[in-house]
């Protein structure tokens, strides 16, 4: 019998369902203030069933039902009074499309419209459609003034005002600081979303970036805002310039006094540990000019800076020396200028070791001045021919080529005279093979008595010609004894 119960219970669930179904909206739609927004409904396959009436009900929040647009196809349409009586209207007055459109849609029209139909014989039948209102944030991000301390402050907010759904905000920073969030309901249904940013800031936190990053359905993107946070502190102040070279009669010593400060350094003065400055020197402004180095500027100098929030100052102690030291740019030119010479002597080195392997090279492949001594010119005629020419005729020796040791017409002038047939009628070559006409005679060296004692001429030192008849002085040996001929010069 139970089971018998719970089928029936099923039976008439799914009948619902199927009647719920037949009629058709959307299960959500969105919208932006000032806007319009239609709601679409319509009754499928309504078959056997009689359509009587159609009404639309809006809920804003549970339980709460409120008429604001009704159809009668007798009747026709009919608009109750509530907050939409003025801007709701049907797009397409009838029971099979009922749909309807809200001009100037408010944050407030928010919330669950049904569909309901009156029919007979099955009764009401309906469908729900939920109107989302949305609204995009004005969105805005500042970083707040501090002072430096130890304690953690505000030093950034970043707001999402008035978006629905609710933005949510996120910080990109380091330096150890935190954030929290609150969120508050309007009265419009939107929500405000304001993050603060707190950290204990210091002097180094000054100008550093800061990001808070609202994410919000509405918008395509993140939007990110980058500050810099501004940080206020007491002047810091340091001393520059001195070289520990000061030295008696030095002009051009100079002290820099630098300062940090935020908000901007007011004045600085310079002061030293007794009191007064020394008259050698001239402040001007942050600087300290020393005009001439003496016994009185051998003290410790005091600089002094001062903004809205306070002061700070910094000393230095100048020592006065006798004599200068040697300063590094000097060194440093010395330094330079030796390693530069050293690389001049290297390249002329390197310049002279290339032009000696240059001329090395020509001489071996022959293009340098020749080894062996050149031949001595050579004999226009031959001695036969210069004996055999007139006592009287001169002749003159020319030089028409080189001359060869391998020559026939070649001799030294050092040798002896060469032996040729004088007596003989038909005289053979001086060179020939025959028998010389010298040889065999009683004459000591082969030569007869009566044998022609001509000689070839030659030329003195003088360049006269000399015949061969005629014995140069030097030459008195007698021709009985010796037979070597005077030198000729060629």
């Amino acid at each position: 019998m139970g089971n018998c119960w719970l089928y029936f219970g099923v039976i008439l669930l799914s009948c619902q369902v199927v009647r719920s179904q037949r009629v058709r909206v959307l299960p959500e739609v969105e919208a932006y203030p000032n806007e319009s927004v239609d709601l679409r409904c319509q009754f499928a396959n309504p078959g056997s069933t009689k359509l009587t009436q159609v009404s639309w009900i809006f809920e804003a929040t549970e339980g709460q039902r409120e008429n604001i647009a009704v159809f009668h196809p007798v009747y026709g349409e009919s608009f109750p009074t509530s907050a939409f009586r003025g801007r709701v209207q049907f797009t397409q007055p009838s029971l099979e499309y009922p749909s309807i459109r809200i001009n100037n849609v408010k944050m407030s029209d928010a919330g669950r419209y049904t569909c309901e139909y009156a029919t007979y014989p099955s009764g009401n039948e309906q469908g729900t459609t939920t109107l989302i209102m949305l609204a995009k944030p004005k969105n805005s991000a500042a970083a707040v003034t501090v002072q430096a301390g130890s304690a953690k402050v505000v030093v950034a907010r970043c707001e999402a005002l008035q978006g629905k759904p609710a933005a949510t905000i996120t910080w990109l920073a380091g330096g150890g600081g935190e954030y929290n969030s609150t969120s508050q309901m309007e009265s419009d249904g939107t929500v405000t979303v304001k993050s603060e940013y707190r950290m204990a800031p210091a002097s180094a936190d000054n100008g550093r970036d800061i990001s808070c990053v609202i994410t919000q359905r509405t918008q395509d993107r993140p939007q990110t805002f980058t500050m810099k946070l501004a940080v206020q502190y007491a002047p810091t102040v340091r001393i520059e310039g001195y070289d520990e070279n000061w030295y008696v009669g030095r002009t051009d010593a100079l002290l820099t006094c630098h300062t940090d400060a935020n908000p901007k350094v007011l004045n600085v003065t310079w002061t030293t540990v007794s009191g007064n400055l020394p008259p050698t020197v001239r402040v001007d402004q942050n600087r300290l000019l020393v005009q001439k180095v003496d016994e009185s500027v051998n003290t410790t100098f005091v600089c002094e800076a001062k903004n809205s929030l306070g002061s700070g100052k910094s000393q230095l102690t100048a020592s006065v020396i006798a004599h200068g030291k040697q300063t590094q740019g000097a060194v440093t030119g010395g330094i330079i200028g030796g390693i530069i010479g050293a690389v001049v002597i290297l390249c002329l080195i390197g310049a002279g070791v290339v032009m000696y392997r240059k001329r090395l090279q020509s001489t071996e492949n022959g293009d340098g001045p020749p080894k062996h001594k050149p031949p001595p010119p050579v004999k226009t005629g031959s001695s036969t021919e210069m004996l055999n020419k007139p006592k009287d005729q001169t002749m003159t020796i020319t030089e028409s080529q080189p001359l060869s040791k391998y020559d026939s017409n070649y001799y030294e002038t050092t040798a002896a005279e060469p032996v040729t047939d004088l007596d003989d009628e038909n005289p053979s070559p001086a060179n020939g093979g025959a028998p010389s006409a010298w040889e065999g005679s009683g004459h000591p060296l082969g030569m007869d008595e009566t044998a022609s004692d001509a000689l070839p001429p030659y030329e003195a030192a003088n360049h006269d010609i000399v015949e061969a008849n005629h014995e140069p002085p030097a030459a008195s040996v007698p021709r009985g004894e010796s037979f070597v001929s005077a030198p000729m010069l060629v």
